[in-house]
């Protein structure tokens, strides 16, 4: 490693640095193209369902490219079958959409907390070659080698702290990209969440409504009052 010198940090570094960018522009597009306005949506499945108009709800969450409406659409799908059904179809949808959001975010969490310490290792090569070229030089013993030996040392130590700097560079921008994704991941979830409630309160709601009138119906005719009319 001494004598390869700390070149080869800084490519590898270069390397991942170009694979982390393209992560973030990835990701970053996917995010983007699946935005919807989120309230807007909500509300409007929310008056659908209050009037009872599954298919209508159906096609206004088919109309949304977000993650949040593919999952919705799932209990949808189920509804005739019960508000447990469409809880588990959600569960499931939701499990599939999670891992389309979070893919490629683990390598963006390793690199931005490892890229220091990769720096760190081009760092502790050139400081090794840096006093490995001072000891060769100061063993010849010869006024040029004296000359030579400072420059020698100074070129290793600067390879040295631009591995350090290179480092940094690489994991900063990965772990604010790691941390702002995450956060969008949360907000997706949440969001989630809240829509898939919404569907289960109204599926819940009929389910006890219609128990209810089906009990008022078996409820037995009162006798008859003995000499009423």
């Amino acid at each position: 490693m001494v004598g390869l010198g700390t070149l080869w940090v800084l490519v590898l570094m270069v390397a991942l640095s170009v694979m982390s960018l393209a992560i973030m522009l990835e990701r970053a597009w996917l995010y983007w193209s699946i935005r919807d306005n989120f309230e807007a949506l909500m509300k409007d499945l929310g008056a659908l369902l209050r009037g009872k108009d599954l298919e209508g709800a159906r096609k206004r969450l088919e109309q949304s490219p977000s993650a949040e409406a593919a999952v919705v659409i799932a209990g949808v799908a189920e509804a005739d079958m019960g508000a447990g059904a469409a809880e588990e179809a959600m569960a499931g949808a939701a499990a599939l959409q999670r891992i389309k959001l979070e893919k490629r975010l683990a390598f963006l969490g390793t690199l931005g907390n490892n890229a220091p310490f990769i720096g760190l290792l081009g760092t502790v090569i050139g400081i090794v070659g840096a006093f490995d070229a001072l000891g060769q030089t100061n063993a010849q013993n010869t006024a040029t080698a004296t000359q030579v030996a400072p420059q020698a040392v100074m070129s290793n130590i600067a390879e040295a702290l631009v591995a350090t700097a290179i480092g940094l560079l690489v994991a900063i921008p990965a772990v604010a990209a790691f941390n702002t994704f995450q956060r969008i991941v949360r907000g997706t979830q949440a969001n989630t969440d809240a829509l898939a409630h919404l569907l289960l309160s109204h599926l819940k709601g009929n389910l006890n409504t219609a128990g209810a009138s089906e009990r008022a119906s078996l409820k037995p005719a009162p006798l008859p009052v003995p000499g009423g009319e």
